[in-house]
């Protein structure tokens, strides 16, 4: 079976919102977009994301919306709000979003090094 070429997608995401940026980037990381699409093969192509610091939040997500992780540890639940997250780095607002879009497998670290964001 001979391998695909991987091409490069640009996506310019100033004044669009998060989650219909972030739909389109996992499609296209795992390959879905093409005819040749098979789930046991990895045919995603690179993704380019520009002006992520232009990207929107709908309604009240600024505000009410947060981010959790646990330590293990009894009582060890930290919770970040994604107003935090966007004041330090709005790109990464995009990148949790995506990989939590992605299929939970072997495949998910590899993908998410095809995805370059810029703001």
């Amino acid at each position: 079976m001979a391998t695909q070429k991987k091409n490069t997608y640009t996506i310019d995401a100033k004044g669009k919102a998060v989650g219909r940026i972030a739909t389109d980037v996992a499609a296209h990381l795992i390959g879905k977009h093409k005819p040749s699409f098979q789930s046991h093969t990895d045919e995603g192509d690179f993704v380019e994301v520009t002006h992520a610091a232009g990207m929107i939040l709908t309604g009240k997500k600024m505000d009410q919306k947060s981010y959790y992780h646990h330590s293990t540890y009894p009582h060890g639940l930290k919770t970040t709000p994604i107003k935090r997250v966007w004041q330090k780095d709005p790109a990464e607002v995009l990148r949790r979003a995506v990989s939590r879009m992605l299929p939970k497998n072997s495949w998910r670290k590899e993908r998410m090094k095809r995805l370059i964001i810029s703001n």
